[in-house]
């Protein structure tokens, strides 16, 4: 099978730049990163570190490591920056979080203690559970959004890179729907500089990293690249983009539970998800307007694998509510309870009950580094626009206008598979296996 795509080689360092430079999740990145590179560390929970690709028919036993597959950058070749609204170094952010233990971050405390972020570009209306010290300052959003393009200019230079990949890792901000200032690019630019309310920090981020093509993928539920305009510039510019929302902890497990009521056609009354956590995402959740914006996230999934539509008996009027609580001595072990109720043959009633107590950021690390390494890959494929192949990894996978998402964790895996396999020329796996038979 021949691609039509030519993958440039990863030469050189790639700059990885994160917005939230010195929250939990980027912090555990970091470091985990950090020590992986020392060989202190399993990349665990990594695709592209420990994951196998299977080529060919299952007799011809080729399953290589994606990372000996496909050309991606190595871990020694990343050079991280970014941006907060505090400024402290990240070894002192990494403490602060609670993640690892002091055992971990002092293996790794001078490479930690020589990142510091760039001043952020911050709005308490969009999040305001939080309070930012360390931001810029302009007359308008416009100004801001070349401010950022300013930095990631100097990092380039500075660093003597050719290429980076920016990931947001920040806080979920207030809820935002799509309206006429996100139309298209003009408009976009108009409602910058005249500072409009539904332009958000993270579509200043966005806006300048494509603007300098740099490869621009969201880990929070925030509108960002779903804004007609950004997926435009997206288009305009030849740079992937991908989002929304690192898909963790209890979508993870739904993405995965849901496809197997379906596959059974097992009906559902109801599903009712709770969560505790008390790091700075549950804090900002306890928000209204910052919860909201998570919610549709969350809430999206299931209708998005069941279908109702197409299963009016088994799924049209079950009841989901969702709801995330601030705790904060849980810190960033995140606790959350599933209560699903389902019914079968004759519409006899049963239940399912889940007690998931999992870590945050742990979860998410192994996320951004797969994203990082995979939207490089894009980017030097050619790829540009929306990357549908990464929805494994988001609660609410971007897709193009008019398509639903595939939420099934399964479909979604072997989507991104195919691609990589798409990508090398390399036969599509279908699983059909009729040839074994005839």
């Amino acid at each position: 099978m021949q691609s039509n795509h030519t993958i440039r080689k990863p030469k050189g360092k790639l700059g990885v730049l994160v917005v939230g430079l010195n929250g939990a999740v980027s912090t555990t990145f970091l470091a985990g990163v950090m020590a992986v590179r020392k060989g202190l560390a399993q990349p665990v929970g990594s695709l592209t570190q420990m994951g196998t690709i299977r080529l060919g028919k299952r007799t011809e036993h080729r399953s290589p490591l994606i990372k000996k597959f496909i050309e991606l950058a190595k871990l020694d070749d990343l050079v991280f920056g970014g941006w907060d609204i505090r400024n402290e170094n990240c070894y002192d952010s990494a403490l602060h979080a609670g993640v690892l233990t002091l055992d971990h971050l002092n293996l790794i405390k001078k490479e930690l203690q020589a990142i510091r972020p760039m001043k952020a570009v911050f709005d308490q209306f969009y999040v305001k559970r939080l309070h930012g010290s360390h931001v810029k300052k302009g007359k308008n959003k416009f100004e801001l959004m070349e401010q950022l393009r300013e930095d990631i200019r100097a990092f380039k230079k500075q660093n003597k890179l050719d290429r980076c990949v920016l990931i947001w890792c920040g806080s979920t901000e207030v809820f935002i729907s799509v309206n006429g200032v996100h139309k298209n690019l003009k408009k976009f630019e108009e409602a910058m500089k005249k500072n409009h309310a539904d332009i958000a920090p993270s579509m200043l981020y966005a806006c300048a990293a494509l603007k300098e093509g740099v490869a621009f993928a969201n880990g929070a539920p925030n509108l960002t690249v779903d804004a007609p305009a950004v997926m435009e510039l997206a288009k305009q510019m030849g740079v992937p983009i991908s989002g929304k929302d690192f898909k963790t902890g209890q979508t993870l497990l739904k993405t995965v539970l849901a496809p197997m009521l379906k596959a059974r056609l097992i009906g559902l009354n109801g599903w009712f998800s709770s969560n505790i956590l008390g790091n700075r995402d549950g804090e900002v959740l306890d928000d209204p307007d910052s919860f909201k914006t998570k919610e549709e996230s969350k809430l999206s999934v299931l209708e998005g694998i069941l279908q109702p539509d197409l299963y009016p008996d088994l799924y049209k009027d079950y009841y989901h509510k969702v709801r995330i609580n601030y705790y904060p001595p849980r810190g960033d072990n995140k606790e959350s309870w599933d209560n699903i109720d389902i019914f079968g043959w004759m519409g006899y009633p049963m239940q399912v009950k889940i007690n998931f107590l999992c870590r945050d950021s742990i979860l998410a690390a192994p996320i951004v580094l797969d994203l990082v390494l995979f939207m490089d890959l894009a980017h030097r494929a050619g790829m540009k626009g929306i990357q549908e192949w990464l929805s494994f990894y988001f609660k609410s996978p971007m897709v193009a206008p008019g398509l639903y998402p595939e939420h099934d964790l399964f479909i979604q895996l072997m989507k991104l598979k195919n691609t990589l396999r798409h990508l090398k020329g390399e036969e599509l796996i279908t699983h059909l296996g009729l040839e074994y038979y005839d």
